[in-house]
């Protein structure tokens, strides 16, 4: 007897994956615009391979960003052979926290290297990473280098500094603020969301797993960090497939309780 199931060609499973993208985004982000976006993210997923669901990519104030993550993740993905990057001591002022950091970016062993350069002092980074300026000028350097060796035109979330508003934190409080949004960093309050919503979670039960996992009594008290590893965590077990989760999720489940929907 002859199958009547139709086997999808790469052309068509790319296709089906650019739809389901389009879709999350409209799900995912608030201000989201079929006609000024649809256009840019079919490249940058179907070109690039970046990804909504890690993280990739973010829309803030009507504008796509990528992140440090999503660009590690498609230098490794290209088989970039190496990143280096070295402080320029003629513009820092370690008194000042002022730091200007250049990097190179080696797309394989006889490539001349893209160079990208990046600057922090107190000025231009939030005050949750204040004290950190040289880690955050090296994190502009790299993806300023990894943005010109791969061809990608969006600016990178890190690159924006506090000038914009997104990462200073609504009361001061860079700890509470870790998942809630507003604070400048939504994005991992939106992969938590995202996660829970794909996979039908109890989000209750999810909270009262990431405080054990994060050591802490309350989801508030976890720094940033810490609910980062907790999605990072997660991504994992739901890519093990939904048993794995539930496993981890059952003994946080409240005795008579009802499962609740992700704010």
């Amino acid at each position: 007897m002859r199958s009547n199931k139709k086997v999808l060609g790469p052309k068509s499973k790319q296709a089906d994956k650019l739809g389901q993208t389009l879709l999350l985004a409209k799900q995912l982000w608030r201000g989201y615009s079929s006609s000024a976006h649809d256009e840019q993210l079919k490249l940058l997923v179907g070109e690039h391979g970046l990804s909504l669901a890690a993280g990739d990519l973010l829309l803030i104030d009507g504008k796509l960003y990528v992140s440090h993550a999503g660009l590690l993740r498609l230098a490794k993905r290209k088989r970039c052979t190496g990143i280096q990057t070295e402080a320029i001591p003629e513009f820092c002022d370690p008194q000042h926290s002022r730091w200007v950091v250049k990097a190179t970016v080696f797309k394989s062993a006889t490539s001349k290297g893209f160079v990208g350069y990046g600057d922090a002092d107190p000025s231009n980074v939030s005050a949750l990473v204040r004290g950190a300026e040289m880690r955050v000028a090296e994190t502009r350097a790299v993806n300023r280098a990894l943005r010109k060796a791969y061809g990608i035109g969006l600016c990178s979330v890190e690159e924006i500094g506090s000038r914009s508003g997104l990462i200073e934190p609504r009361n001061g409080n860079s700890k509470n603020n870790a998942v809630l949004p507003g604070n400048g960093q939504p994005l991992l309050r939106d992969r938590l969301c995202l996660l829970i919503r794909q996979h039908n979670l109890d989000a209750a039960q999810v909270r009262r797993y990431a405080a054990e996992f994060c050591h802490v009594e309350s989801l508030r008290d976890a720094s940033r960090d810490q609910i980062e590893e907790f999605i990072n965590h997660l991504t994992n077990l739901a890519a093990q497939g939904n048993n794995a989760l539930l496993e981890q999720l059952e003994p946080h489940a409240e005795k008579g309780a009802q499962p609740t929907e992700a704010a």
